[in-house]
This record gives structure tokens, C-alpha cells and sequence, in this order.
């Protein structure tokens, strides 16, 4: 057993002072068979703890049923035994670029901007959770012989608003379900920041990626005792899809570590490890200075640029932290540990394995099956009275006539819609400016039948915007003219699992080519129409293959499964050219690959190692 507690200037472990040399390492972006290697890889850098965000919507799909809370118990024993101490900062909000800052959206949906108050409703749920969650984390402190160290109460929430009352009662909250290590908050190192975020008696941290003189001045203003700590060492960056990657050059982030470091000061480097967005929780920002543009939804890849890369394997900025993190261990530390064995990498003989996709089922065909039961009202519903966290919704809609063609234009637009009119694909629209409008093209005239295909790109994890509904957000207009009598159906990404996709009726693909955007209403069966395709990837040799990227050559945007699991979206957008396949995955056998395409297919996918 030990005591861990927070001093005049440092942190104490058994009275003596300690660095935290701590790195980002989220359980939930890493396949559980591949945790221990991760862990061994800080340890060889330099790290002796490791942090984890925890996302309440990936654990509390729906109210009061839970899935997996035990990952995060799992996580902290693996972190244990990999001989590092734990923080854990388990929200309720996150931020972490994932799907509604890990709100869940039946919570958002329901109290919109109630959330992150003092609302008491809100408040309910979260002791709910926290009643749920915490017991792990409790009985892992340090006191009683287990690893975590610290546990954060909210999270840059001087970021987002001012409701001390609320933080207070998170503090509160955590105390009053038996954590007794040090708990903290982290903000911006700006003055409305720290005041609005941080809570008397907790201890503040600061988030930077440079500037660590400046930043813990300002620190010091507002706490002027209590270790510092750089809780979120921003060593790199997310990148948004149809954008450039972002990056940093590792001398350059090697020297704002040294410089956190010759403060004195404690540090946690966001991210040590990145992993990936599986299963679509990728989330989104907006863009401008205030947060509140256009829609910017992240990509699947979550590398960040960091010093151990999306496949686990060392990168030069690895080498150069691991150089400055071993100048500041102290005396008596010792050498630093050798890195694990990297893990093993698909091998092919004759390069990239190739399968072609001869298996497929119409997008309104695979809706028949693995939808949900059809919604019927005056205006279109959104996503959260639909009660969908991933996936997509077909909206259908009627323009009366005989009448002349006007523009179709939809308002309330937060995501990606493929129109078609009268089962012929007229357009792709995508939200732009304050109200999230669009307009289709071409005009249409009426009698016609529209359908909107609507996906969701991710809610938004972090400003204003948090919590905003996602899909149609207000309605489709015919002129000036709404449009009423909306029939809506939603289509799950957690519905693809292997029991429900053996009930899609497949049906081979035609050889001959075709229209790469054939309507999804339409009743032709050409290759590269939307839908869902099946193909098989045969691996040889014996034993585990190792880890893959799966490429999508020609194919236009979607989600991809191997083997039932969900690798995420791709998009040809870009800058993410290939999914990152996690060997425990792949079997040395056949593998068979699901991919949803949802606006023109290709002919095959390939595996590479």
C-alpha cells in the first residue's frame, strides 16, 4: 500500500517527492489483445504512468444498460502489471475528438444545453453512472495496493461554461463514492479558463503544447501552490477528413517537453499512443475561432502524430522523447527498459492480398433487414428521437403536384445526405453556414418522391455546439414551402453483426460495369451502387497473422467490417488512404470482409501488411 498526496510544490508518494512522467493511452482506441505490448512501449520511453479518458456512450448505450464497464478495471490491472501508476479521467464530458465529447445521446438529446449544469436531471444520470463506473476505479488506488493515482473531476470545462455549482458537485460526487487519491482539474492556461473550470480545494492543471513558462505563470496566478503538471502535452495533432494531416516536427515537440520538464514540473503526453476510432465514434468540431462553423468530422485514424504510432511501433519522436524523458528520472532510476517485441505484421508472398467482391445486397435491402421499424410524422425526426448513436437514416418525403420545379432545399443539415428523386440520385448535399442549409442542384418539379440518405459524421465533442442534434435538425422546404409527412428509418451501425448480416439475401454482383452512383431507390443491380458487399480475404501459414491495412480502392465512403468488427469509416475525402486492421482480428484462414457503401462502390479491397 502507499499514499499518494499533493504537496507545498510536489507530488508525494509515502512523503517523498515524484515526478508523473504520465502518456495517453486510451483503452477504448486499442484492441484489448494488443494492450500489454502499448503499455511495455511507454514504459520503454520513459513513462512510469499512464492515463485514460472514459467514455460513458460507449458503456451506457441506452439508459440503465450497460456494456462492458469492466474494460476499464481490465485496462488498469494490464497498466499494473506493465509497472505503471494510473490517472483516470472518467468525464462525465471528455472531449478526446470522440463521438459527443462521450455524452451519450440519449442524454444530449433529451436536455440539450442542461447538460454539464447543475440540472438536476442531468445530475441523476451522472451518479447514476459514476455509481456504476467508479467501484474499479476505487478499490485500484494506490492506497489499496493498485495503481491509479488521480482522478479528474470533469474536464476543460472552463472551455465550455461557468456552473461552479455543478463542479462542485462532480468533486463531490467522485469523494462520495470512496476516491480518496488527489483529484484535479485541466483548463487552458487562460485566465477564463481556470476560472471557470477549476474548483477550490481540487487541484489545477493546464493543457498546452508549447509555452510552458508562460502557461504555468499563468497557472501560478490562480493556484500559487500545489505541484504544476501539464496535463495534456499536446505533442501532435487530430487531423478531419478532406483536410491535410496535422504534424509536428519531433525536435520541435522534444524541446517543449524539456522545457515542461525544466519547470519542475509533472507531465502527461496527449498522446503517447493515439490508436484508432473504431466502429465509427469518431467524433467532430466546428470549425473558427469560436467554434460554431462548418461541420469538421474526424477521421478513423486516431495516430495524432504521436510518438508511438497508430501500429504501435517507435517513430523518430519516440527516440527523441524517450532522450529527453531519460535526462529527468531522477537518481537512482536506473537504464531504461528494452522495447517490446513489435508486434507481428501481415506477410504475404506475393505482396497485397486482393479479393474481389462478388456478394452484394442493395442499400434498401439491407434497410428491409437490419433497420429499424419506419417512423411516420408531420417533420423529419432527428437522430436522437429516432434514438441512434451511429449509423444512418433514410428520410422519405413527398412533393405534391402538378407543380413547376422549385429548389429543394433542406435546413438543419449537420451531416452528409444522398437525394434522390424519384429513385434517381440528384445530388449530394452537405450543410453550410449558420443554419446547416443546402440546396439540391437542380430544381424539382412535382409530383415526386424524395428520399434523403443521412449519415452522421460524428456529433460534436467539443465548444458550443456539444450536444446538437444530429440528421434533418429542422426540415425540407419546396420553395418557401415546407414539405410535411416525413417517413423516416434508421439503419444501426451496431446492427451489423454477423448473426443479422447471414439474413441480408446477397446476391452476386454483375460482372458488367456500371453507374458508380446508382440510385439507391432504383431497382438495378449494377456494380458500384450503394449497398452492402461481402468479400473474402483467404491469409495461408500457420499461427496469428499479424497486423493489416485494409485499402478500399475506388470505393467512395463507408464503414468496413473484418470478421465482425468494425475498423470504422472510410472516405475518399482523404488524407486517410487505409484502415488499420488489428492482428488478434485476423484469422490464417478465410476472413470476410463487409463493407457499407453509401455512395459508389469498387471492385475489391486489399490487405497489406
Amino acid at each position: 500500500m502507499a499514499v499518494f498526496t499533493v504537496g507545498e510544490r510536489d507530488f508525494l508518494l509515502d512523503g517523498e517527492p515524484v515526478r508523473l512522467l504520465s502518456g495517453a493511452l486510451h483503452y477504448f482506441r486499442v484492441h484489448e489483445g494488443q494492450w500489454g505490448h502499448r503499455l511495455a512501449m511507454l514504459r520503454a520511453m520513459g513513462l512510469n504512468c499512464v492515463e485514460t479518458y472514459v467514455p460513458w456512450n460507449l458503456h451506457e448505450p441506452e439508459p440503465g444498460r450497460y456494456r462492458d464497464v469492466g474494460a476499464l478495471g481490465r485496462f488498469l490491472d494490464a497498466a499494473a502489471e506493465a509497472g505503471l501508476w494510473a490517472i483516470v479521467r472518467p468525464g462525465p464530458y471528455i472531449c478526446a475528438e470522440w463521438e459527443n465529447g462521450g455524452l451519450p445521446h440519449w442524454l444530449t438529446g433529451r436536455l440539450g444545453r442542461r447538460v454539464r449544469t447543475e440540472d438536476p436531471e442531468y445530475l441523476d444520470r451522472v451518479d447514476r453512472w459514476f455509481a456504476a463506473l467508479l467501484p474499479q476505479v476505487v478499490e485500484r488506488q494506490v492506497d489499496r495496493g493498485g495503481p491509479v493515482l488521480m482522478v479528474q473531476a470533469e474536464n476543460e470545462y472552463g472551455s465550455y461554461g461557468s456552473d461552479a455549482a455543478y463542479l462542485r458537485h462532480v468533486a463531490g460526487l467522485l469523494e462520495s463514492c470512496g476516491v480518496t487519491v488527489p483529484l484535479f482539474t485541466s483548463d487552458g492556461p487562460e485566465d477564463h479558463m481556470l476560472t471557470g473550470g477549476s474548483v477550490p480545494g481540487v487541484l489545477a492543471t493546464v493543457n498546452f503544447g508549447s509555452g510552458a513558462r508562460e502557461a504555468f505563470a499563468v497557472l501560478r496566478r490562480h493556484q500559487p501552490a500545489g505541484p504544476l503538471m501539464c496535463m495534456e502535452f499536446w505533442c501532435g495533432w487530430f487531423a478531419h477528413w478532406g483536410e491535410r494531416p496535422a504534424g509536428r516536427e519531433a525536435a520541435d515537440a522534444a524541446a517543449a517537453l524539456a522545457e515542461v520538464l525544466e519547470c519542475g514540473a509533472s507531465v502527461n503526453v496527449y498522446m503517447a499512443h493515439g490508436g484508432t476510432n473504431f466502429a465509427g465514434w469518431a467524433g467532430a468540431n466546428r470549425a473558427g475561432a469560436l467554434h460554431d462553423g462548418r461541420l469538421e468530422p474526424t477521421v478513423t485514424s486516431y495516430d495524432y502524430d504521436a510518438p508511438i504510432d497508430e501500429a504501435g511501433r517507435p517513430t523518430e519522436k519516440f527516440w527523441a522523447f524517450r532522450s529527453v524523458l531519460e535526462r529527468f528520472r531522477g537518481e537512482g532510476a536506473g537504464p531504461l527498459p528494452e522495447l517490446p517485441p513489435p508486434p507481428p505484421r501481415l506477410a504475404a508472398k506475393d505482396g497485397p492480398l486482393r479479393a474481389v467482391v462478388r456478394e452484394w445486397a442493395p442499400l434498401p435491402e439491407v434497410l428491409e433487414v437490419l433497420g429499424d421499424e419506419e417512423w411516420d410524422g408531420p417533420v423529419p425526426p432527428s437522430f436522437e428521437e429516432l434514438g441512434v448513436d451511429r449509423g444512418l437514416v433514410r428520410y422519405r418525403l413527398r412533393v405534391p403536384g402538378p407543380r413547376q420545379p422549385y429548389p429543394l432545399t433542406v435546413t438543419g443539415l449537420r451531416d452528409r445526405a444522398v437525394v434522390y428523386v424519384d429513385g434517381v440520385r440528384a445530388g449530394v448535399l452537405a450543410g453550410a453556414g449558420a443554419r446547416d442549409e443546402a440546396v439540391l442542384l437542380e430544381p424539382v418539379a412535382g409530383p415526386a418522391e424524395v428520399e434523403l440518405w443521412v449519415e452522421s459524421l460524428g456529433r460534436v465533442n467539443y465548444g458550443p455546439r456539444l450536444g446538437e442534434a444530429k440528421g434533418i435538425a429542422d426540415g425540407v422546404r419546396h420553395e418557401r414551402q415546407y414539405l410535411h409527412g416525413v417517413r423516416a428509418r434508421a439503419l444501426r451501425l451496431d446492427a451489423f453483426t454477423p448473426e443479422a448480416v447471414e439474413k441480408v439475401p446477397f446476391a452476386p454482383v454483375p460482372d458488367q460495369g456500371g453507374d458508380a452512383g446508382g440510385g439507391a431507390g432504383g431497382g438495378g443491380a449494377e456494380r458500384g451502387a450503394p449497398g452492402l458487399y461481402r468479400a473474402a480475404v483467404e491469409i495461408g501459414g500457420d499461427g496469428v497473422p499479424g497486423d493489416a491495412w485494409l485499402e478500399l480502392p475506388g470505393w467512395v465512403r463507408g464503414f468496413v467490417w473484418v470478421n465482425g468488427f468494425c475498423l470504422g469509416r472510410y472516405w475518399e475525402a482523404g488524407p486517410q488512404s487505409a484502415l488499420f486492421v488489428p492482428g488478434p482480428v485476423l484469422i490464417a484462414d478465410r476472413n470476410e470482409v463487409w463493407v457499407l457503401e453509401l455512395e459508389g462502390a469498387g471492385a475489391a479491397v486489399r490487405l497489406t501488411g
